[in-house]
């Protein structure tokens, strides 16, 4: 679905990506770990349209995407999650999630949706009406997530989403993620907690100084030293 070729990425003189491909099968789950610095959310807002690349291909679905703005990314079917979640705080959960349906002019299709993602997370049904910036950490993250969804995305990027959450908090979004993969969407997680990123990746590329330096399968990282303490700073 997604194939990333020599793709290097830079502010300025400052080189941030390298040379890096990689990737993403439909239906997968695709870990990115790296520490901070390594240039793993410059690569998640290059494939959103928010950084343009200096050089090298991105190709979804066939179709040449490396530049194009974030609008038509979204229209394209690529969705990012960021940290931090960045929910409009004054607004109610309803509004919050109508908003990233804001591209679309299907009603039916975005009430259904907007019904789905209160299937995946039920608590936030009953609280609809409440403000966003009223939520718990772990609740605007719920939001961020089904915000997402209400774009209609086909590949869904997640930027560290278990970053500031309770071990609880992060152990259902674990099970929410494994669900919507499990319903058919291609997931592009980044990650620092190698836990989250081996229970759920079926694949793991570790991104160290802007490029990919190691590639295994999802649960092998978690168990190997050398690979923490070499990429990861364990």
């Amino acid at each position: 679905m997604l194939n990333l070729l020599h793709l290097s990425v830079s502010y300025g003189p400052t080189e941030v990506l390298r040379d890096v491909s990689f990737s993403v099968a439909a239906g997968s789950i695709v870990a990115l770990l790296g520490g901070n610095g390594a240039g793993k959310t410059t690569l998640l807002n290059t494939l959103s349209g928010m950084v343009k690349p200096k050089s090298g291909q991105v190709e979804f679905d066939g179709r040449q995407i490396a530049g194009l703005d974030a609008y038509s990314l979204v229209k394209a079917g690529i969705v990012q999650v960021p940290q931090g979640r960045f929910v409009w705080p004054s607004l109610s959960v309803n509004d919050n999630l109508l908003l990233g349906a804001s591209t679309r002019h299907d009603k039916h299709g975005i009430s259904r949706d907007l019904d789905r993602v209160f299937e995946y997370f039920p608590h936030l049904k009953p609280r609809r009406g409440v403000a966003a910036g009223m939520m718990s950490g772990g609740e605007q993250q719920m939001v961020a997530i089904g915000r997402a969804l209400m774009a209609g995305p086909r590949l869904l990027l997640m930027d560290e989403p278990s970053h500031g959450l309770s071990p609880r908090i992060v152990q259902e979004m674990v099970e929410v993620i494994r669900r919507l993969n499990s319903d058919g969407m291609t997931i592009l997680l980044i990650e620092q907690n190698v836990g989250v990123a081996a229970a759920l990746a079926g694949a793991t590329y570790v991104l160290a100084n802007g490029e990919i330096a190691f590639e295994t399968k999802g649960s092998t990282v978690a168990g190997d030293p050398a690979i923490l303490k070499a990429y990861l700073g364990r």
